[in-house]
C-alpha cells in the first residue's frame, strides 16, 4: 500500500488503547469507573437511544409542559443529541452533549463551547458534574444537578429504573473512545481505487489527495502547551494527516475480504473520496459495516440505501438522472394519455456499463405511466452499423432515451428520423462536451445535474486556481475538483471536533460543514439532513443552443425528482 507519508506511530497498539482507555477515565471522573454494558444489553440501550423503542419493545415517550408529546422514533435521543451524542447547533440553539465525556466531567461548562467551539450559539453556563442520580432527575424531571431547569425543548421521560440504568449506562460509554484511525497524533485515511475505475480519474484523484495531504501536513505546527483552562482547547492543532492508497484486484465479489485485509494492517479514521466504475457495492458495505466514514467517492452509480450512514456521497448520479428522466416523460405521458393511452419509451445502453442500472430504474420509475418500455442492449465495439439499426427502429417511438458513452454518441447517425423527445445521460456523455451529430441538437435533451457552465464560473476559481498553484494539470476537471471539494469538506469538519476523533461524530460535523458551503464547485448547493446521504438533489434538462460548439441552456428549472 502506497502512504503518502511516511510517519510512523511509535506505540504499540496495546499501548495507545490502554492510554486512550486511562484519558477516558481521567476525563470522565470516579463516577465513570461502571462496568461496560453487555452486548445484549448494549443492543438494547442502541434501540432505545437511536430508535426510541424500550426494552420490552414498547415505543418510548416524551412529554412537554403545555406542548405535543412524542413517541418511538420522533422520542429518540439521537433525535436532537445525535447519533455521537455530540449534540449540534442549530443558530443561536444548542443541543448539548449527554455522552459520558461531557455529562460526568468535574467542573465541566455547559458543554456547549467544549464540543461546539467558535460559533455563535455557544454561550456556556457553569454546572456541576452529574452523577447516576442527577441524570435520572434530568432525564425524568427536566432539572439539572443544580436545580435549574432544563430547556422546554428537552422533553421529560418518565423511564422505569431498568431504563434508566440501561440509558446511562450507554452514555457513559457512548463515543468514548477514538477510532483506531486517531489513536495517535497521525490521524489515519484511506482511499479506494475499483479495478474498474477509468485510469485517467484515478490519477487525477490521487495527485490532488496527494497535494492536498502534503498542504495540510506542512502547515502542521506541532504540540500546544498544556492545556490551562477549558477554553484553551480551541486551539489545539496536534494531528497530521497520513494517506494510504487502497487499490482493489480481481472481481467485486473479492473486494471485501481485501479490504478487511487493508484495514488489519492500516487501520484508519475514514475513506475520503475513491474512484470506481460500474461497481462500488462492497466498498458502501464494507464502511457501514466496519463503521467507518466514506466521504465523497468519485463515483456515477452509488448505492441507495437509506438505512447506511457511514457512506456519503455528493448525488445519486446516473440514479438521479433516471428520476429526473422518469418526471419529464411521465408528466408527458400523462397529459398524452386521453388521446393517445399506447406509448413506448426506447432505451439503448451498454449491458456492462452504469447506464445498464440507470435504464432498469428509470423503466420502473415510468411503469404506471408508460405502456411499454423497451430496452435495448449495445453489444458490439464498432456500434455505427448496430446504433443505426436501433435508432432506426426507434423512430415510431414517443422517446428514445440514450445511456451512452462519448465514442458511442459519436457513432450515432447523422441523419436519422428521430422521434419527438431524445434524453441523453449528460453524467456518461460527457456534459456540454457531449459530441452529438448536428442534426441531433435541436431535439435533444441532456440531463445536468450541475450548475451550468456560466453559473458556476466564479466557484471554479478556487479549485482551479488551487490547481494552478499546486501545478496540478487538470486532466479531469470534475473529478479533480469533486475530489478537492471533499478534501475541504474533510477538513473544515476536522478542524471542529477537537479531540472527539469518533466515527459517527465527524459524519455529523461533515453533514454540518455542507449545509454552510457557499463554493460547491461543480454543484449550484450541497446539503444534508440527518439521514440524508446524497448532497446534492437536482438537475437540469438542457439543450444545445446551436449546431456546434458546447454552448448549453437549461430547458426549465432545477428539477428535484
Amino acid at each position: 500500500m502506497r502512504l503518502h507519508d511516511t510517519v510512523k506511530p511509535t506505540l504499540s497498539p496495546w499501548l495507545l488503547a490502554s492510554a486512550a482507555l486511562v484519558a477516558v477515565l481521567v476525563i470522565m471522573g470516579a463516577d465513570a469507573r461502571v462496568k461496560p454494558l453487555p452486548k445484549a444489553e448494549l443492543a438494547e440501550a442502541e434501540t432505545l437511544y437511536r430508535h426510541g423503542i424500550l426494552p420490552d419493545g414498547r415505543p418510548l415517550r416524551g412529554e412537554r409542559k403545555g406542548g405535543e408529546a412524542v413517541e418511538a422514533q420522533a422520542a429518540a435521543c439521537a433525535n436532537c443529541h445525535r447519533r455521537s451524542g455530540f449534540g449540534v447547533e442549530e443558530g443561536r440553539i444548542v443541543i448539548p452533549p449527554i455522552n459520558g465525556k461531557y455529562l460526568f466531567r468535574e467542573g465541566s461548562t455547559d458543554a456547549a463551547a467544549m464540543a461546539h467551539p467558535g460559533t455563535e450559539a455557544t454561550t456556556p453556563r457553569r454546572r456541576s458534574r452529574y452523577t447516576s442520580e442527577t441524570l435520572a432527575r434530568a432525564i425524568r424531571e427536566g432539572i439539572d444537578p443544580d436545580g435549574r431547569t432544563l430547556d422546554y425543548l428537552m422533553p421529560r421521560f418518565a423511564l422505569d429504573d431498568a431504563s434508566m440504568q440501561l440509558l446511562i449506562g450507554y452514555l457513559r460509554e457512548l463515543s468514548a473512545h477514538p477510532a483506531p484511525g486517531a489513536l495517535t497524533d497521525i490521524l489515519q485515511f484511506a482511499t479506494v481505487v475499483t479495478p474498474d475505475a477509468d485510469p485517467v480519474k484515478r490519477d487525477a484523484m490521487l495527485e490532488v489527495l496527494n497535494h492536498f495531504f502534503g498542504n495540510k501536513n506542512a502547515y502542521y505546527r506541532g504540540a500546544d502547551p498544556p492545556l490551562k483552562s477549558e477554553r484553551r482547547i480551541h486551539f489545539r492543532v496536534l494531528r497530521r494527516w497520513q494517506l494510504h492508497v487502497w487499490e482493489l484486484k480481481g472481481a467485486p465479489e473479492t473486494w471485501r475480504e481485501q479490504l478487511e485485509h487493508d484495514l488489519r494492517l492500516e487501520p484508519v479514521f475514514a475513506v475520503i473520496s475513491g474512484v470506481g466504475g460500474r461497481a462500488w457495492e462492497p466498498v458502501h458495505e464494507f464502511c457501514e459495516h466496519q463503521e467507518i466514514p466514506c466521504l465523497m467517492p468519485n463515483v456515477d452509480l452509488p448505492v441507495v440505501d437509506e438505512k447506511a450512514f457511514y457512506p456519503v456521497y455528493f448525488s445519486r448520479g446516473v440514479l438521479l438522472e433516471a428520476d429526473v428522466m422518469a418526471q419529464r416523460l411521465g408528466i408527458a405521458a400523462s397529459l398524452a394519455a386521453p388521446r393517445a393511452p399506447a406509448r413506448e419509451i426506447v432505451e439503448i445502453f451498454r449491458p456492462d456499463d452504469i447506464g445498464a442500472a440507470a435504464a432498469h430504474a428509470l423503466a420502473a420509475d415510468l411503469a404506471p405511466n408508460v405502456t411499454q418500455v423497451t430496452l435495448k442492449e449495445l453489444k458490439t465495439r464498432s456500434p455505427a452499423g448496430e446504433l443505426a439499426r436501433l435508432v432506426r427502429e426507434a423512430k415510431s417511438a414517443d422517446a428514445l432515451v440514450l445511456w451512452l458513452r462519448p465514442a458511442d454518441l459519436k457513432a450515432l447517425p447523422e441523419h436519422a428520423t428521430l422521434p419527438a423527445t431524445v434524453l441523453v445521460s449528460g453524467l456518461m456523455g460527457g456534459l456540454e462536451q457531449a459530441p452529438l451529430p448536428s442534426s441531433w441538437r435541436a431535439t435533444t435533451r441532456l440531463t445536468y445535474p450541475f450548475a451550468l457552465p456560466s453559473q458556476r464560473m466564479i466557484a471554479m476559481n478556487y479549485p482551479l486556481g488551487w490547481f494552478r498553484i499546486q501545478q496540478i494539470a487538470v486532466t479531469d476537471e470534475r473529478t479533480q475538483t469533486n475530489t478537492y471539494l471533499a478534501c475541504s469538506i474533510l477538513a473544515e469538519a476536522a478542524s471542529t471536533m477537537l479531540d472527539n476523533f469518533v466515527p459517527d461524530y465527524l459524519v455529523e460535523r461533515v453533514e454540518v460543514e455542507l449545509s454552510h458551503r457557499i463554493i460547491n464547485g461543480y454543484y449550484p448547493r450541497l446539503g444534508l439532513a440527518p439521514g440524508q446521504r446524497f448532497a446534492s438533489k437536482g438537475a437540469y434538462l438542457v439543450r444545445f443552443s446551436e449546431p456546434t460548439g458546447t454552448r448549453i441552456v437549461a430547458d426549465g428549472d432545477w428539477v428535484v425528482p
